[in-house]
């Protein structure tokens, strides 16, 4: 009984594999683009990021202070402290 069951689940998933259309491939030449960088923040772009701000510490001290008063965390946190340090 086990056998049969086996036996037809995999019938099935052959003609599933036959009945559906496989992606077609992109080749470097056909003028696709590169995939974008994430917009995640890496260890990279964190490290980069502090070594900008390092520079100006009295400000990324109040821009700091501000993304505790608003209870941000984590990405939403580096984000907000990036646009803070940017304004002028």
């Amino acid at each position: 009984m086990t056998r049969s069951r086996i036996a037809i689940a995999a019938v099935f998933a052959s003609l599933l594999a036959v009945a559906t259309p496989a992606a077609p491939a992109q080749t470097p030449g056909d003028g696709t683009t590169a995939p974008k960088a994430s917009k995640m923040t890496t260890r990279e772009r964190i490290n980069d990021m502090m070594s900008k701000w390092r520079q100006n510490r009295p400000k990324l001290a109040a821009c700091r202070k501000d993304a505790r008063k608003r209870g941000l965390a984590g990405d939403d946190r580096w984000f907000f402290i990036s646009n803070c340090m940017e304004k002028s």
